[in-house]
């Protein structure tokens, strides 16, 4: 090996790659992995549209050893059962997500966590940690590999201080921003419905997040990827103009309800990059060749 690649190789060892597949309430998949394996934050698409859009950004199944599950609510596990049994994927769960979720899994493929539990994938590291949310025992998640950490910190009703102390500890993160809320208010949805999603135990506001990444994202911080977007009570134009006012050298990029993003290499350095560019024309995310 010559020492170029070696370099090359010692510095793509030293990092994690990740794509959200789908976010928002009709769905949420994310991928976080390194050279050898990766898992799925929640698998709220069906199995053949996982594939397709792994598949369209250049992502392989194979690689896949497990599936991490934040909640019960549809949108996080529609497509849990084909997606473990097709590929034999363990799926981390608590017993009380399982209970109320009344998904059929295999039980020998059912693997239950507590919080701050590290899991151990291959040389992945995945942290759950508790939320607040209106579900019987949901958590969110950071992983790690490399010496880089990546955050998941969606279906959140405030930033509390386990999403606080998670949260300082990424160099990216999947940081919802669900409403804007002058929208929501003046919108149409009834009163009680208003009410839940502005609650302490709903999700998080475009406002909330702002607030939570100004306040506590650490200096190493290069990407934040803005997540559960609602359809109805928020514009990915606004919410990205709003942030990117505030982010300095952090790489402000929209998860869509619609497509997958690019995917994104994450080394700790400011540098822009993207990984592949064979990416959906539905993308509208900067696409920077990795060399």
């Amino acid at each position: 090996m010559d020492l170029r690649r070696f370099f090359v190789n010692l510095h793509r060892s030293m990092a994690l790659f990740t794509a959200s597949l789908n976010s928002g309430s009709n769905g949420n998949c994310y991928y976080i992995g390194n050279e050898n394996e990766a898992i799925l934050v929640d698998a709220g698409i069906s199995c053949r549209e996982t594939e397709r859009r792994m598949a369209r950004i250049g992502l392989s199944m194979q690689k896949v050893k497990a599936l991490f599950i934040s909640h019960e609510h549809t949108d996080h596990i529609a497509g849990v059962r084909v997606l473990s049994k097709k590929y034999k994927l363990p799926v981390y769960i608590t017993s009380d997500t399982l209970f109320h979720s009344r998904l059929p899994l295999d039980e020998s493929f059912v693997r239950p966590f507590k919080a701050y539990e590290d899991i151990r994938i291959g040389n992945l590291a995945v942290v759950p940690f508790p939320k607040q949310h209106d579900a019987s025992e949901p958590h969110s998640f950071i992983v790690r590999g490399g010496g880089v950490t990546v955050g998941v910190l969606t279906d959140i009703g405030e930033g509390c201080e386990h999403v606080i102390d998670n949260f300082r500890q990424c160099h990216a993160v999947y940081l919802e921003t669900n409403y804007d809320e002058k929208m929501l208010m003046e919108g149409n949805y009834p009163h009680y419905l208003k009410k839940r999603i502005s609650g302490s135990h709903g999700h998080l506001s475009n406002a909330q997040a702002l607030e939570l990444f100004t306040g506590h994202r650490p200096e190493f911080m290069t990407h934040v990827f803005l997540s559960h977007l609602s359809k109805d009570n928020n514009s990915p134009g606004l919410v990205q103009d709003l942030f990117e006012q505030h982010a300095g050298l952090v790489e402000v990029v929209v998860a869509s309800r619609y497509c997958e993003t690019p995917v994104f290499y994450i080394s700790g350095s400011h540098r822009k990059k993207v990984v592949r560019q064979e990416v959906s024309k539905q993308v509208t995310a900067s696409q920077i060749s990795l060399f």
